[in-house]
């Protein structure tokens, strides 16, 4: 590319800035803030991860007369209830292949950034009737 398209249209729009000395110096300091930032966010995220490792979260469900399930248990509401547990899990991070349909105990992968990854233990368990 020649000099002029830099002179003539990429400064000007703002696209590209000369190598100044000042222009490097910014540039080092951005990439050192977004560093920062990323050891942050990794470190948030390996936190979450050893948090949720192994931890059993309970769902009781409205179930009929032969056992069966009147609703699946899908990554939307097993994200809702680690939300009311206190942990904010998008239903994105949640790795469940089909919804769940019945009474048990199931393994479920959380995926992080950083490809870090937590496996809870769902359970679903009949509502009790309130007397």
């Amino acid at each position: 590319m020649a000099d002029g398209h830099a002179a003539n249209r990429l400064i000007p729009e703002g696209l590209v800035k000369p190598a100044t000395k000042e222009a490097l110096e910014w540039l080092e300091m951005q990439k050192e803030l977004h560093e920062k930032a990323a050891e942050e966010s990794l470190g948030k995220s390996q936190d979450i991860a050893s948090q949720l490792d192994d931890t059993e979260v309970q769902i009781a469900v409205k179930v009929g007369e032969e056992g069966q399930l009147f609703e699946g248990i899908n990554a939307q509401k097993i994200a809702e209830r680690l939300k009311e547990l206190g942990y904010d899990i998008k239903k994105s991070q949640i790795k469940l292949e089909e919804p769940i349909k019945e009474l048990g105990e199931f393994p479920v992968k959380i995926v992080f950034e950083h490809n870090l990854e937590a496996e809870i233990r769902v359970i679903i368990a009949e509502e009790q009737a309130e007397e």
